[in-house]
């Protein structure tokens, strides 16, 4: 007999453990490995902003540009008041080439968090550009 209960905690220690371990790559500086067990995890859960936020972080630490946008702009979208997301998406749009876009990004994240310094570095820099 099925347990929808059941099944939906196996699947959440599954999303965690992924989380948990791609996680720990990341901080470890594997960024590249870190991208498998989070993309299983965004692929399992893909409204869960904390595993798009550390699957952007470790595309952008490769150098995946394009794709840390995309995990940073469903992060904003889902949760606009992240500063920290505004922050990286405006990082990441820089390096794709949009930096009238970033520039609007690194504005909002300074704006929010202005105690931030690398925040109001990133809009300043834009700003000259």
């Amino acid at each position: 007999m099925n347990d929808p209960d059941r099944e939906a905690r196996e699947r959440g220690e599954i999303v965690y453990d992924l989380f948990t371990r791609g996680s720990a790559l990341l901080d470890a500086g594997d960024f590249a490995a870190a991208t498998v067990p989070l993309e299983r995890a965004r692929n399992l859960e893909p409204g869960k902003t904390s595993i798009r936020e550390a699957l952007g972080r470790a595309y952008f630490r490769s150098g995946r540009f394009e794709e840390a946008r995309t995990e940073f702009a469903a992060v904003v979208e889902q949760a606009p008041v992240n500063d920290y997301a505004h922050f990286c998406l405006g990082k990441a749009l820089a390096k794709t080439g949009r930096r009238d876009a970033a520039r609007r990004h690194a504005v909002l994240a300074a704006s929010m968090r202005p105690d931030r310094a690398d925040y109001r570095a990133l809009r300043d820099r834009l700003r000259a550009a």
